[in-house]
């Protein structure tokens, strides 16, 4: 039983990371593709508005598909969403317009909201014990995806700017396959698993936000869990741009400090964060990842060199360790059978963080870099550091126990 687990597990981390080097082929080229369709040299509002959608999207959607797994297993809207996800990549390759690409993009946020079930299917197959270390190599999958696909968008996006769809195309259509002949089902559903027994609040995502903050112990957890999210942000907002300003970097620096934080992350996730929560339990290992966030987040504000901020990275990686701890955490304190529907929450409430944090971070940014550019990154961590008494004012079993 724990081999076919252990199975099962490769196959759901092989799935994610084929998911997000799909998602990362695209990147490259979208400046490039919005220009070109739109018939425009100035991106404007689109840039903002193309990436923005996509997080909308699955704040919209990831509740929804979370509790949908949760009646009819995760298998099958595994499938459903996989098997969209690649027909649309097809159909962004060969969008003739503007408002045909943001249609696109709409679709790839629904299916992209699938990782909230694959989240869900590795609380079915883990023991509570190793959640946060098999949450940990699910985050590292993020960094290995987004090491591989943006090298491979850019070189065949240089080729033909439509490309990188339809090799995303075939990376979702080689998911599909494994998820149809090798993946098994996790959870079968409940016995009444059928489409109209569907309490309807579960497709509100804010009736699920409610739901969620409805257990006394989730509350606080999820406040937490928004507020790190949004912290986390600040550096996919400004850091292309913080470089440039403050340390005059270039495109090919800029990319090679992207590549080397994916290593990290990836390295971290994958043998830090599920190894130091089991060692020293989820509160001190939470109370460690905020603790480094901070640090490095006042210490590149400071920074007056681009080696420097080379120097942080390893720091900034395991400031993120926090993320499947708290993840692991808030899995403990529902049912087996809620595990798809809080995984949808915990994943709509990143969207909205990667939805409103952006907006916010940039015009600070923006506002501040006149006469103190690292504002943003100082303001980050004091947001980080006001989880911690979340963390320091109660017991790890506490939190266990509560319903």
């Amino acid at each position: 039983m724990r081999d076919r687990s252990k199975t099962a597990f490769g196959l759901i981390l092989a799935t994610v990371a084929l998911d997000i080097a799909g998602l990362g082929l695209v990147m490259p080229i979208i400046p490039r593709l919005l220009r070109e369709v739109g018939h425009t040299g100035d991106l404007g509002w689109r840039f903002g508005a193309f990436l923005g959608l996509y997080a909308l999207m699955q704040f919209l959607c990831a509740p929804v598909l979370g509790a949908i797994s949760d009646k009819v297993g995760r298998r099958p809207v595994l499938l459903v969403s996989l098997a969209g996800a690649a027909i649309d990549y097809v159909f962004m390759a060969l969008a003739p317009s503007l408002a045909w690409l943001f249609v696109g993009r709409a679709i790839a946020g629904i299916t992209g909201a699938n990782l909230a079930v694959a989240q869900a299917y590795i609380a079915d197959i883990t023991p509570e014990e190793q959640r946060a270390r098999r949450y940990g190599l699910f985050s590292a999958m993020f960094g290995i995806g987004f090491i591989l696909g943006p090298v491979l968008g850019g070189f065949l996006g240089a080729a033909w700017v439509r490309a990188p769809f339809l090799a995303a195309a075939a990376l979702n259509g080689v998911n599909f396959l494994m998820a149809l002949f090798i993946l098994p089902e996790s959870h079968k559903g409940s016995a009444r698993g059928k489409f109209w027994t569907f309490d309807r609040k579960a497709f509100n995502p804010f009736s699920s936000l409610r739901w969620a903050a409805a257990f006394p112990a989730l509350l606080p957890l999820l406040i937490a869990f928004a507020i790190l999210n949004v912290v986390g942000e600040v550096g996919g907002t400004i850091w292309v741009v913080y470089g440039e300003d403050k340390f005059a970097w270039d495109p090919w620096t800029v990319g090679f400090s992207l590549a080397g934080f994916g290593v990290f992350q990836a390295l971290t996730q994958g043998f830090v964060a599920g190894p130091l929560a089991e060692r020293f339990g989820e509160r001190r290992a939470l109370t460690f990842g905020i603790l480094c966030d901070a640090f490095a987040y006042v210490a590149i504000a400071l920074a007056t060199k681009g080696w420097m901020a080379f120097l942080l990275l390893p720091m900034f990686c395991l400031g993120g360790v926090g993320q499947p701890v708290i993840q692991s955490l808030l899995s403990r304190q529902v049912g087996e059978d809620q595990q798809g529907r809080l995984q949808g929450v915990l994943a709509s409430l990143a969207s909205l963080a990667s939805i409103v944090g952006p907006v916010v971070i940039a015009q600070v940014y923006f506002a501040s870099r006149g006469w103190f550019p690292g504002l943003v990154w100082a303001a980050g961590a004091v947001l980080g550091l006001m989880c911690l008494p979340i963390f320091l004012s109660r017991r790890e079993e506490t939190l266990a126990q509560q319903d």
